[in-house]
């Protein structure tokens, strides 16, 4: 189980609101955009400043993101608004975001640009792979154990620890390789039951 099954709970709290900003004409490419610009701003904000306090941020922002992307796919699904342009928008903007919202703990001495580098690239792979699965004929996969709402949650407790002050010693960096390996282990679970799933699509 991911967070990413919570999903249908989530969005039924979320509904009446976003029923609200349909009526008012806001779309969901709107909120999808909106979501990487502010990603991006709040990234380049704390490596900026390289001040820990402001790591604070990345949390805070981590819980409202999930609401933008709850509410971007609920535009589309539910008031008529799914696009090509769209999905575009939606994929390569959470590449994007996580991008920029990871790059900030490349500052800290205990973990270091390389290692930060190293699991955003494998969270892209992560994302590559699901989409792949459905480019190759499979469903767009959302397997685990390190989905981007648990990449959220990871991230979103090591900025809350840093914006504390929370001390960082050199053993912290095992905490970005575990989260490394489990990506790895998220990416070939993805590969896997994309497989798995293509056989029977193809008999239908």
């Amino acid at each position: 189980m991911t967070l990413y099954d919570l999903k249908p709970a989530f969005q039924a709290r979320l509904r009446p609101y976003v029923d609200r900003l349909a009526e008012k004409g806001v779309t969901a490419n709107q909120v999808t955009l909106a979501a990487a610009a502010i990603s991006v701003l709040v990234g380049l904000l704390v490596m900026a400043a390289e001040v820990r306090p402001l790591f604070l941020l990345i949390p805070l922002w981590l819980g409202l993101r999930m609401a933008f992307n709850a509410a971007d796919g609920m535009l589309a699904r539910e008031h008529g608004q799914k696009s090509r342009l769209g999905a575009f928008f939606n994929e390569l903007g959470d590449v994007v975001s996580d991008a920029f919202l990871y790059a900030p703990f490349a500052i800290l001495p205990a973990f270091g640009p390389g290692l930060v580098a190293f699991v955003v690239l494998l969270a892209i792979l992560t994302e590559f792979a699901g989409v792949l699965a459905q480019a190759l004929g499979a469903s767009r996969r959302y397997d685990g154990p390190l989905g981007k709402s648990d990449r959220a949650l990871v991230f979103g407790v090591i900025g809350t620890w840093v914006g504390f002050g929370g001390p960082l010693p050199d053993w912290s960096a095992l905490v970005l390789w575990a989260v490394a390996i489990l990506l790895c282990v998220t990416i070939v679970k993805r590969v896997r039951a994309a497989l798995a799933e293509m056989p029977a699509r193809a008999g239908e």
